[in-house]
């Protein structure tokens, strides 16, 4: 189990490696429970801003109605082909929706970041296009598990 322990903590990401991988990572899976506790999982698009994983979701899936019952989550960001080259987090905690739903451009100070950070990484552009489709879900997370399998081949640092 020590053995176990100190891998777990010699693969583990940095709060800097964390922060870069999620800035750079496009897709991932969220994770969500019904009432009879069934669980779903889809895959979606998502911004990180340091302290929050925001999740831009459809209002009329599946996974926005359960999160309506139960607001607990869990999120994967995951890459690599290899088992070697594995890394990935998992953050967990309760989504919380934020601004109107669906989202049509209201003034909502909470998503200024958010949005400009979403539409610069998946459009290219310097402000947030609203379909009316679309609304946010904060995930501030209670729970931050990290692996990047590639420090295994390297050398052990001081």
């Amino acid at each position: 189990m020590a053995a176990m322990q100190r891998r777990g903590r010699r693969i583990m990401m940095t709060d800097a490696e964390r922060d870069t991988y999620l800035t750079e990572q496009r897709t991932c899976r969220v994770a969500t429970v019904s009432a009879d506790g069934h669980p779903h999982v889809g895959a979606l698009w998502f911004t990180w801003d340091g302290t929050s994983l925001w999740l831009y979701s459809i209002t009329r899936s599946l996974r926005w109605s359960q999160l309506r019952q139960d607001p607990r989550i869990a999120v994967v960001v995951d890459d690599g082909v290899e088992y070697a080259d594995l890394r990935g987090i998992e953050l967990s905690g309760e989504a919380v929706p934020v601004g109107e739903a669906p989202r049509t451009g209201e003034t909502c100070p909470e998503l200024v970041v958010p949005e400009r950070l979403f539409a610069a990484k998946y459009f290219g552009m310097d402000t947030m296009p609203h379909d009316g489709r679309h609304a946010w879900l904060r995930l501030t997370p209670q729970t931050i598990t990290s692996w990047d399998f590639r420090k295994l081949a390297a050398p052990p640092t001081a």
